[in-house]
């Protein structure tokens, strides 16, 4: 005799999808690899060394705040991880580990556990890292040394060894002898910014100039974003929107006067622009949740980052727009709310 369907009436929320905290972040990480493990090839034992002692830092911290604060590990939702490796990845591959140690410290402390934890922390905590040690070792962290240099996987950058608390030596000598065709010891936004030097467009794409340990191939940051999209552990608008906006505004200074700002490309590919669009500004924490806000959201950081590139001091500006749009963030959400299904419409008579 067969069984009698059953209607389950059940209250919300209806569960249909067995998504996590935990298997977002886990996804997040599994798309970062393939991004570490270009910046390992392209900088070798001393990137590898960085990330290692980045991530090791913010994890150690993270279970500290744990026991600070009498609360169960939160190792296991892979929050501190993502924000070591990120970290990391937004640091010159010459970086002092000691100064790893105290940007990873930094990023956890001020950036996560002094707001509450995950979910809790307004700005992007691995940001806030990056920030802290920018104000606090502005030579180190503007140290750049040429990619896939001889003996990259054999010896260290060094400057990576430093002792706590000490100066890093010059490595000026050491750069020059392990220089590669075309490296001028500093950056492509440095060149084009001071020198008035436009980078190729072939090595903007594929990573191989002087940069931060995750500014290597756009194009494999923006395919490792796909991935996460497609599994919709991402929202595609955000970087859709800061990318789009980079662009046009570039397109129409480049318009205006081409001998003074460059062609649309260079901004979109150099420095960390697409790194932070795809995984630092869609931090499911600090970016708004309305349709409306995250274009918005985007739009700003997108037109901020090429304001400051222009006409600010600094050759970078990716990490302060994203901080300004994270603070911005309630104040979006709340000016850009949908109306309420049915209010206010009129009465029918």
């Amino acid at each position: 005799m067969t069984q009698p369907l059953r209607l389950e009436l059940r209250t919300a929320p209806h569960v249909v999808k067995g998504t996590s905290v935990e298997r977002i972040m886990f996804h997040v990480v599994l798309a970062l690899l393939p991004i570490c493990a270009f910046a390992v090839w392209q900088y070798g034992l001393s990137a590898l060394a960085l990330m290692l002692t980045v991530v090791a830092t913010c994890l150690l911290t993270e279970r500290l705040f744990n026991r600070l604060s009498s609360t169960a590990s939160t190792l296991s939702d892979w929050s501190a991880t993502i924000t070591g490796l990120l970290l990391a990845l937004t640091l010159p591959p010459s970086f002092p580990l000691w100064m790893g140690v105290v940007a990873g410290f930094a990023a956890i402390a001020l950036g996560k556990a002094l707001f509450g934890g995950i979910g809790y922390n307004v700005f992007n905590p691995a940001l806030v890292g990056r920030a802290f040690v920018q104000a606090a070792f502005p030579v180190a962290i503007t140290t750049w040394v040429p990619a896939q240099f001889p003996g990259r996987f054999s010896e260290f950058v060094p400057t990576t060894l430093t002792a706590p608390l000490m100066i890093p030596p010059d490595i000026t000598a050491w750069v020059k002898g392990h220089v590669v065709d075309g490296f001028t010891g500093a950056t492509p936004l440095a060149r084009w910014k001071f020198e008035n030097q436009v980078a190729d467009f072939g090595d903007m794409l594929s990573g191989v100039s002087a940069a931060s340990v995750g500014e290597t191939s756009a194009l494999l940051v923006l395919v490792c974003g796909l991935y996460l999209a497609a599994r919709r552990f991402l929202d595609w608008r955000i970087p859709a929107a800061i990318l789009g906006s980079a662009l046009l505004l570039a397109l129409l200074f480049h318009l205006f006067d081409p001998t003074r700002f460059p062609p649309p490309y260079f901004v979109l590919l150099s420095g960390g622009l697409v790194l932070g669009a795809v995984f630092m500004a869609t931090d499911m924490a600090t970016s708004p949740v309305t349709p409306l806000g995250v274009w918005i959201y985007g739009i700003l950081i997108g037109v901020t980052t090429v304001m400051i590139r222009y006409f600010g001091g600094l050759t970078e500006g990716i990490m302060y727009a994203i901080l300004l749009g994270n603070a911005l963030t309630p104040l979006i959400d709340q000016v850009t709310q949908p109306r309420v299904f049915g209010a206010g419409k009129g009465k029918k008579a």
